[in-house]
């Protein structure tokens, strides 16, 4: 009776997570708003899969079982994060932070995050190679001189990798007009005028991929695993040779294969977390 009990519970969070895995980019209040109702339908079925507990035995089983649905409801919540994935976004030094020494405060502000640098490199652009990377501006008045003072003197050109690297990189950075940054992002306590900025970031995901391949070959991006990142990201999913394992959640195994998407298929966490749970 009781595996049949572990057997229910653990095809309720697999059919929760299944819908889920066939939607994978949700919106924030889209993933808590299915948390929700997950969390609701626990509080209904808990009792009824309490009445067939007739041991202590079963009753653990039952605890086991059980579990199931509020971490169903938990990697529901989470779905919006697990749905960023890794991406990599390009941010450059310009030749007024270069200038003013401020190279290792803005890369320790990166690092601190807890993102991963793939790519660097100094160098001064031509004013041709300046009005490629401002080409979506090319009709704005002052477009000229952004690729003269781009062109100006030596720029810091550099790839970060992490999480959801691209929105929050912008976050780190701060508003284009540093009087109207906040405190504490790199524009706000280091720039005063919307002119001397010191700094670009990629502002989504098409920009940081035209960007990054105008300013890096293939072959300067390097692909490692970093020591910090299994106590800067919880339940991670790291690459390893053709395999790929859940970093950072107890009782999970190694062994499954990669997918074309590179992202371990949520039903997968969640059936590993069972295992863990019966054993």
């Amino acid at each position: 009776m009781s595996s049949q009990i572990y057997r229910s519970a653990s095809r309720i969070a697999r059919s929760l997570l299944s819908s889920a895995s066939k939607h994978r980019h949700y919106i924030a209040s889209e993933g808590r708003t299915a948390a929700a109702a997950a969390t609701v339908s626990v509080k209904g079925i808990l009792p009824a899969l309490a009445a067939f507990s007739d041991s202590a035995k079963s009753s653990n089983q039952w605890i086991a079982g059980a579990l199931a649905l509020p971490v169903a409801a938990y990697m529901l919540q989470d779905q919006e994060a697990h749905a960023l994935q890794m991406e990599r976004t390009f941010i450059a030094i310009k030749p007024d932070g270069v200038q003013r020494g401020l190279i290792s405060e803005i890369i320790s502000r990166f690092e601190r995050k807890g993102y991963k640098l793939v790519a660097i490199k100094l160098e001064v652009p031509s004013k041709s190679f300046a009005g490629k990377h401002y080409r979506d501006l090319k009709d704005r008045p002052f477009f000229n001189g952004l690729c003269n003072f781009l062109s100006s003197g030596p720029v810091l050109a550099m790839v970060w990798e992490g999480e959801g690297v691209i929105t929050y990189g912008r976050k780190l950075i701060g508003a284009t007009d540093p009087q109207k940054s906040e405190p504490g992002t790199i524009r706000g306590d280091l720039a005063i005028v919307v002119g001397r900025n010191i700094i670009h970031g990629s502002d989504g995901p098409e920009t940081a991929k035209n960007e990054i391949n105008l300013w890096f070959k293939p072959e300067e991006l390097t692909s490692y695993t970093s020591n910090q990142e299994k106590w800067a990201i919880s339940c991670m999913v790291m690459d390893h040779g053709n395999n790929k394992y859940v970093q950072g959640v107890p009782d999970l195994k190694e062994g499954t294969k990669k997918h074309e998407n590179n992202e371990l298929p949520m039903t997968r966490k969640v059936a590993w977390f069972l295992e863990g749970l019966n054993s």
